[in-house]
């Protein structure tokens, strides 16, 4: 049985705006149909309209804050497992995301401010593919200071064992996350990074490789391995030289895990390679793949905090990502049925 607190989480809170769209809308703001930006100036008006002419979803978002309720939901009780540190507007929207993981059973702790308003996310929905458009705003003033460094929040970082922080938050605070990844490193507990999206490896690649030395579990998917693929084509060769790469806790070898949508998810177990299947679904059951790869690591993470081996941490991120694209949004059912 897992403690409470065990699980610590920390990235960017975003509320999400989910609709469905047609080609047009993405046309007129030069989304393409699978893809995750940041919100330029262009950008702005796009979040109005989607309110204004379609109907849309609210959900607590933000990568890491999905990947935490979800392992939450996976293991449920006892609550608060899951720990979540973020920085939210002092708003309407922020009280809605406070009240979206109280709901959820997170133990989120928020940096709240009134510079900037709560983050948004819009996912634009085409068929089976979502471009989303994040709008940081309030993530992006996340202070290690004003936060992090106090004893009352870094106490809850010390009651963690494992440690997960998607790729998005280096744009943000990469001081907060080596202080977070040296401390696990320090203590020999498990820390994860996800590698997010392509532009983070293109375009924030220092303060990447100053935390992939303390990262003992990698998480990709085939967009961002994409991006390495002018070394080697392999996505088993990407998954062997990533692990390869320097390390500072040598007790715990480092695991990488690509999962690839529909195809098997690529995975290191000790100096092999493997390939491990994900669950069927016709795809007239997908209703919204948007969240999958969150709830993919947060299905993992689930079994990782409760120390079970790497072959039943895939399998629950498998469940976990089969149950997320039956529904819209990064939603669930009450209860899991992973056994």
């Amino acid at each position: 049985m897992p403690t409470q607190n065990a699980l610590f989480g920390m990235g960017n809170p975003l509320l999400d705006i989910s609709a469905v769209v047609d080609k047009d809308f993405l046309d007129k703001y030069g989304l393409k149909p699978n893809d995750q930006i940041l919100a330029e100036e262009k950008h702005k008006a796009l979040f109005e309209e989607l309110v204004q002419k379609n109907k849309v979803e609210y959900h607590a978002g933000g990568s890491t804050q999905n990947s935490v309720k979800i392992a939450q939901w996976m293991i449920q009780q006892p609550h608060k497992v899951a720990t979540f540190f973020g920085c939210i507007g002092k708003d309407h929207f922020g009280e809605i995301l406070k009240q979206k993981a109280a709901e959820a059973n997170v133990d989120a702790h928020y940096y709240e401010q009134s510079a900037e308003p709560t983050g948004t996310c819009a996912a634009c929905i085409t068929g089976d593919n979502r471009s989303l458009v994040a709008n940081l705003a309030a993530a992006n003033c996340y202070n290690k200071e004003k936060h992090l460094d106090l004893d009352k929040n870094w106490s809850l970082v010390e009651k963690a064992r494992v440690y997960y922080i998607a790729g998005f938050f280096l744009t943000v605070s990469p001081e907060s996350i080596l202080k977070v990844a040296k401390h696990a490193s320090d203590h020999n507990k498990t820390f994860g990074l996800n590698l997010s999206a392509p532009f983070i490896s293109q375009f924030f690649k220092d303060p990447l490789m100053k935390v992939l030395p303390y990262v003992d579990v990698l998480f990709g998917n085939e967009t961002v391995s994409e991006a390495m693929r002018k070394y080697t084509e392999d996505i088993e060769e990407i998954a062997k030289r990533v692990q390869n790469l320097p390390k500072v806790n040598k007790n715990r070898q480092r695991v990488v895990v690509f999962t690839q949508g529909s195809e098997d998810t690529v995975a290191t177990v000790g100096d092999k390679v493997t390939r491990f299947p994900v669950v069927d679904i016709d795809q007239r059951d997908i209703v919204d793949t948007n969240g999958a790869g969150d709830a993919f690591v947060g299905g993992f993470l689930s079994e990782l905090v409760q120390d079970k081996p790497l072959e039943q941490c895939i399998r629950a991120g498998h469940y976990a990502a089969n149950t997320i694209i039956r529904r819209s949004g990064c939603t669930f059912p009450d209860k899991p049925d992973f056994q």
